[in-house]
């Protein structure tokens, strides 16, 4: 039953997120990106579906690893070489980035693997706190945007908040790896439901979107600050 309920979520939060990017991309951008979002989901659920993913099957590195730097290189590549994909994302309203966090709530089912012994800690722990607290303090964040978009500060500390939870749940996701020789946290199961579907949807593709709307956010953040002591510099 979990995995029925997170089947549901991991591809609405997927459809939702990749949905609204889409929107403030140009239509053949937006097209490009809603097919590569496409074909590499279906390829990693395809993968994660005939065990490919298992502790072992990929080396010494986890395939869920080499998965999310694939989606890294792949996102962050586009962001740096072109123009038009760099300044759509960054055009984006603030209160979308933000808003987009919301569904970090469902760091929630991190906990309920956790309490069924399918993942352990301090891997569950930190990245299910981690993303609920990010995913709630987003919601009040996002009403007060629409009515302030210059919340430089508040947005700036939930972003950093944000980020670091990110970091970690990556960082302890690998130290936790089954069959690793890097792995540092050995309770047992450690990460291995983070290899099946649709647990693998969380790491190799929602976690780097979710990095690009952050690094977009501070972007802006740095845009407005210019904007804001250009103005005090004004002569009167």
């Amino acid at each position: 039953m979990l995995d029925i309920i997170g089947t549901i979520f991991t591809s609405t939060a997927f459809a939702l997120i990749v949905g609204t990017i889409a929107v403030y991309l140009p239509r053949d951008l937006a097209t490009r990106w809603l097919v590569g979002a496409a074909l590499w989901g279906a390829i990693l659920v395809s993968l994660a579906a005939i065990g490919a993913f298992v502790p072992g099957a990929t080396g010494r590195i986890p395939g869920p690893g080499l998965a999310f730097i694939a989606a890294i290189l792949a996102l962050f590549g586009a962001f740096g070489l072109s123009a038009r994909f760099r300044n759509a994302l960054l055009a984006i309203p603030m209160p979308v980035l933000v808003g987009l966090n919301i569904v970090r709530v469902g760091g929630v089912f991190f906990l309920l693997l956790l309490a069924d012994q399918r993942l352990s800690s301090p891997f569950a722990t930190s990245a299910g706190w981690g993303d609920i607290i990010t995913g709630l303090v987003a919601i009040p964040l996002t009403f007060a945007l629409t009515q302030n978009t210059r919340l430089v500060w508040p947005v700036g500390l939930w972003n950093v908040f944000g980020t670091l939870d990110l970091v970690s749940a990556i960082s302890l996701g690998m130290l936790s790896a089954p069959g690793t020789p890097f792995q540092v946290f050995t309770a047992v199961p450690g990460t291995l439901a983070m290899t099946t579907v649709p647990w693998i949807i969380i790491p190799t593709i929602l976690v780097p979107i979710f990095f690009l709307l952050h690094f977009a956010i501070v972007a802006q953040l740095r845009f407005a600050k210019r904007a804001d002591d250009a103005q005090l510099v004004q002569p009167a």
